[in-house]
């Protein structure tokens, strides 16, 4: 999602020479990895994006006191239909993430969040790191144990794996590619080439891009979904499925595909070869080492592989809306004399006191038309307070998302303040495809 801009870089590299590997933990939220890292020593939260060939800054305020150096302005594109955004190119900068660091990185910074991912994944998010980090180790993901390990590229050594397959990667513009097979219900059992984009910034599964072969077009069955947003406005695309994708001896039944149009990806297919990407939706079904000094990529399923592919189904693209003070009651009940709970239905309980704490709100940010949602009556920016009969506050965003993915015909119960007034709706999930 993020340009091409050529600049130089003199690499990351671990601060103590005499240690040649380093662990880091990460949170996986919403399908996406967020690590640690510090700007000029100001920590901040990154997501590790292979997609991306510049460390992206977007959400900075007074507060973060980076002290960015040596700025000037820039314009950037990326995927979307708008125009291409203003940002600031500031050089010089200090990285580090624990014992890797580096004293000379370029950064470019967003005036404006366009991305609006904090809001998106219900945690603050301050940018976008990729191939200036990978491309200085080997790079091993344990999606499933939330662990990174780089490891120095001359002293590597990928240990006897019969699981494991490896698979050359080409670049173009510092972003890596890798070949694949596809079957598309248009062409029956034959399979498809292509060449994806390996997108760890992606929360999807797969992405085709429509026409780039005659075959690669949008089933019949299909929907229309919001998928995300890049730099240049948001994204947009027929969400569907496939009978199969192929990854060497790996075949993965039935996963969600989006298609997307010339327009959206205008600037992505610069790359003439390039047929679409695959996002962590596929990539965290296993381990996966990165080796960019070798142009190698090595997968080991996990025991996620043969998890089915879900998607949203209620047409509602919910973000978290900051902070809210909640009014709470602290409840005390009743014991007889021995010291024994009073039965339910004889118990006395009284309130104690009230407390007011800051708890999450969420916001309806976009509806798809014609979805379960939107033909229920929900609107834009209502402002959820219940979900299934529990205060919206007492979920993170992931466990809402979560809610409308669960499986086909569920009901869900949703009560919303539009402009003042409660409103109570429901609606079932509905599978498309």
């Amino acid at each position: 999602m993020i340009p091409n801009i050529t600049n130089s870089q003199e690499g990351f590299r671990f601060l103590n020479q005499n240690k040649k590997t380093e662990r880091i933990r990460f949170k996986f939220i919403n399908n996406l990895i967020v690590i640690p890292l510090k700007i000029n020593g100001k920590k901040l939260s990154f997501i590790l994006d292979s997609g991306v060939s510049k460390t992206i800054l977007f959400n900075i305020t007074q507060n973060d006191s980076i002290g960015l150096n040596s700025v000037e302005k820039v314009s950037l594109r990326g995927l979307g239909k708008g125009e291409p955004v203003e940002a600031l190119l500031s050089r010089n900068n200090k990285l580090s993430l624990k014992n890797i660091v580096s004293y000379d990185e370029t950064i470019y910074v967003i005036v404006r969040d366009y991305f609006d991912l904090s809001s998106k994944m219900g945690t603050t998010i301050h940018g976008i790191i990729g191939y200036n980090l990978l491309s200085n180790y080997v790079v091993k993901i344990n999606y499933k144990n939330r662990y990174i390990d780089f490891y120095d590229p001359e002293n590597f050594e990928l240990k006897r794996c019969r699981k494991c397959e490896t698979f050359p990667l080409n670049f173009y513009r510092k972003k890596p590619f890798i070949d694949a097979k596809v079957q598309l219900d248009t062409i029956g059992d034959k399979l498809t080439d292509v060449k994806l984009l390996i997108d760890s910034g992606g929360s999807d599964a797969i992405w085709l891009f429509e026409h780039t072969k005659p075959e690669i077009v949008t089933p019949i069955n299909h929907f229309n979904d919001i998928l995300g947003e890049g730099l240049s406005g948001s994204i947009y695309g027929n969400r569907s499925r496939i009978s199969t994708f192929k990854l060497g001896s790996f075949i993965i039944e039935q996963p969600t595909v989006s298609f997307l149009d010339s327009i959206s990806t205008k600037n992505a297919r610069m790359y003439k070869e390039r047929n679409g990407s695959i996002g962590s939706n596929i990539l965290k079904r296993f381990i996966v080492w990165f080796n960019y000094a070798n142009n190698t990529i090595t997968f080991k399923k996990n025991g996620s592989f043969k998890k089915g592919f879900n998607y949203n189904m209620s047409g509602l693209d919910v973000v978290y809306n900051g902070k809210q003070l909640v009014k709470e009651e602290d409840v005390r009940s009743y014991s007889d004399a021995y010291n024994q709970s009073v039965s339910s239905t004889n118990s006395v309980k009284f309130i104690t006191s009230f407390s007011y704490k800051f708890k999450p709100s969420y916001r309806i940010r976009n509806i798809v038309a014609n979805s379960p949602a939107d033909k229920a009556g929900l609107k834009v920016d209502d402002i959820i307070l219940r979900l299934n009969n529990k205060p919206a506050h007492e979920y993170q965003l992931g466990e809402i998302i979560q809610k409308f993915q669960e499986k086909d015909g569920k009901r869900i119960k949703i009560t919303v303040d539009r402009k003042g007034e409660k409103l109570k709706f429901q609606f079932r999930l509905e599978k498309k495809v």
